[in-house]
């Protein structure tokens, strides 16, 4: 059987015209997403007076690396890296991806949005290390070669669907929900085994939201269901995408329904969105117009022959080995952690690490158990502490946790992580802390509250509480949704003269 037919389940009548039109669409509009959230923030995370300088980065990379440095680094900034420039970037990649939500000159415009997201990726380290920054690139890299020519598409279902490049996307979508639900298994985390990873989960996770709080009421046996639901969706469904008809629509379904249980209990950005535009690809045009019957121009005349000529079909056949050679070498590390390639296969694909476009996923394979939160605090006389407040992280315990996606706070992302570490380990948080010593107005603009409007402070320190979701007895009286316990310093007292205190 031909991969052509493969993905068309035997039936050579069955057709993806609408499903490749909804996902480049899907695309278009996440780009956007991802260049405007991050546009109004890239000042103060990246910019000269923000918290980690590109400017400062790249020149230190051009001193140790010479010429190498663009094949370690990859990305336009090497022409500038000020501050407009990387406005700049985030307002051209905004346009490119309404270009791309609008069929207008899709492949340039994809090409162009993977470029400068590739580019800010690789500039923003700490701020951009995400897995959905990763899986955006990846699914941006394929979609070049899965859109089809031509400066107008409108409602115009264009060439055939391309079937190698559409069976890297499903690879895609298998590993990214296979890996996240096997990692759960493979690292040996205490509390997926025991089924009781939901009794941490609303309440530890990144940014929670007030629907977290309801959700972490529910009674433990529920919970100890759900965490087999979420096996379920994220191991058994993955395993049906590979085959035809009504079992990848099941796929198709699970996929969808994990991705709105954890958009509607957390804020994890565009994430949900494109997988959500992965899973659409599982439905050919015959299920979407039993449903949908107005997408019905997309698959009227449709085109007849070949996907392209035999050098561009040979080209696609050529990308597909090797994404499918490099991303099995990624797959390794989740298959059997604490283990490594042999080092002839990992050499072989490290050309393809500062790409960003062939990756490894696996989300929460590690459950966090407690909440340590870091309040950042300054003060003129070493007596009086006033508190930064952040957008969307935990800091006021009467604040009711929102939803922000599918925007991204990045900072307030970042100040989770930092918490999981010693402030030693943490160099970006020193900087950070600099920052508001300086009173830097970028870094500030991240910030919900300055407490220190006329001048910046003389000092600042950060200090550690354990933070847990309130009890419906607790909330009635006292109107918090969080309660928190001092555990105590996690950084010294810092002046722009050193270090002032213990």
């Amino acid at each position: 059987m031909s991969l052509t037919s493969f993905i068309e389940g035997g039936d050579a009548r069955s057709t993806y015209f609408i499903a490749r039109w909804m996902f480049l669409r899907a695309v278009g509009a996440i780009y956007v997403i991802a260049f405007i959230s991050l546009g109004w923030q890239v000042r103060g995370l990246l910019g000269s007076d923000g918290i980690l300088p590109a400017q400062q980065y790249l020149a230190a990379v051009r001193e140790y690396l010479g010429t190498d440095r663009f094949r370690v680094i990859p990305t336009v900034f090497w022409l500038s890296a000020s501050d407009r420039a990387l406005q700049l970037a985030c307002a051209i990649g905004a346009i490119c991806g309404t270009l791309i939500l609008c069929n207008i000159a899709p492949v340039p415009a994809l090409i162009a949005a993977w470029v400068l997201y590739l580019s800010l990726v690789t500039v923003g380290r700490d701020f951009l290390a995400f897995q959905w920054d990763a899986l955006l690139l990846e699914a941006g890299f394929l979609a070049i070669f899965f859109a089809p020519g031509g400066a107008w598409g409108g409602w115009s279902p264009g060439p055939p669907v391309s079937a190698p490049v559409f069976a890297l996307l499903w690879w895609l979508l298998f590993r990214l929900a296979f890996q996240s639900g096997l990692v759960k298994l493979t690292w040996a985390d205490p509390t997926w085994r025991d089924l009781s990873a939901l009794d941490y989960h609303f309440y530890t996770q990144p940014l929670p939201t007030w629907t977290a709080w309801y959700a972490d009421l529910a009674p433990a046996w529920c919970k100890r269901l759900g965490v087999l639901g979420i096996y379920a969706l994220e191991i058994g469904c993955p395993l049906l995408i590979f085959w035809p008809g009504k079992l990848r629509m099941i796929a198709c379904v699970g996929t969808v329904v994990m991705q709105f249980v954890i958009f509607a209990t957390g804020n994890y950005t565009f994430f949900n969105l494109l997988t959500i535009a992965l899973a659409i690809l599982l439905v050919d045009d015959a299920t979407w117009l039993r449903y949908l019957p107005a997408p019905g121009r997309l698959v009227q005349g449709l085109p007849s022959g070949a996907e392209g000529g035999l050098v561009v079909t040979n080209g696609r056949v050529l990308l597909a080995i090797v994404v499918l050679f490099v991303s099995m070498v990624r797959f390794w590390e989740n298959l059997a952690p604490g283990t490594r390639p042999p080092r002839l296969l990992t050499r072989a694909t490290a050309w393809a690490d500062p790409w960003r476009s062939i990756n490894s996923y696996g989300l929460f394979r590690v459950m966090t158990t407690s909440r340590q939160e870091i309040v950042v605090e300054g003060s003129d006389d070493l007596r009086s502490w006033k508190a930064y407040e952040f957008r969307a992280k935990p800091g006021d315990v009467l604040r009711r946790p929102a939803f922000v996606e599918p925007h991204q706070p990045r900072l307030d992302w970042q100040m989770w992580f930092a918490a999981l570490s010693p402030y030693e380990v943490t160099p970006w948080f020193r900087l950070f802390l600099t920052r508001l010593l300086q009173g830097s107005q970028p870094v500030l603009g991240l910030l919900d509250r300055n407490p220190f409007p006329a001048h910046p402070p003389k000092y600042v320190r950060a200090t550690l509480y354990d933070y847990h979701f309130t009890t419906p007895s607790e909330r009635r009286e006292t109107g918090a949704w969080w309660r928190r316990t001092l555990v105590g310093a996690y950084s010294p007292v810092l002046s722009l003269g050193g270090t002032s205190g213990p």
